[in-house]
């Protein structure tokens, strides 16, 4: 692996692991959506790739929570699966959010980058505890890697090359 793919996130699968099937992958990954999870993996569709990770912004069950937790970047990864090669090549694009309106709701801005990238936001809270020193307790902790994470470590555990793009074509 070189200075690039470091750069890039390129993981590759451990040593011994046969790569499985691209159908038996895509329905793995398909199966990562849980209620729980701030984000939704679904089919690429009109999103010129195979399948697409994104932060659910718009539904109202997880948009408050990106409202009041003044989420300031919206992370999706487009994923295109190269069967030959068995390699997932994931490009990972964020966008600048803003509040508008009453009630509040998130727009996106015109700022746009590419490549891995990573978004942390905590809330806090200062109170006193029971000796009377003040104390901070995190109330909240919102990472991006929260997305990031489960998609490239399942990829790489069923023998694929997790293969992070800034540049070229998906």
């Amino acid at each position: 692996m070189g200075i690039f793919d470091r750069l890039t996130g390129t993981r590759c699968p451990p040593e011994g692991v046969s790569p499985v099937p691209a159908q038996e992958l895509r329905a793995a990954l398909l199966g990562l959506n849980r209620a729980e999870e701030p984000y939704v993996v679904r089919y690429g569709g009109g999103e010129r790739c195979d399948l697409l990770a994104e932060w659910r912004l718009t539904e109202p069950a997880w948009q408050q929570t990106f409202v009041r937790s003044e989420i300031t970047h919206a992370v999706r990864i487009r994923m295109r699966l190269d069967p030959t090669a068995h390699e997932l090549r994931a490009l990972e694009e964020q966008w600048e959010l803003s509040r508008v309106g009453t009630p509040t709701r998130l727009q996106v801005t015109s700022q746009y980058t590419r490549g891995p990238s990573r978004t942390v936001s905590r809330q806090w809270t200062i109170g006193r505890g029971a000796d009377g020193r003040l104390e901070a307790t995190e109330t909240f902790r919102f990472d991006s890697a929260r997305m990031r994470e489960p998609l490239r470590d399942l990829v790489l555990q069923l023998g694929w090359t997790w293969r992070g793009l800034v540049l070229g074509k998906l």
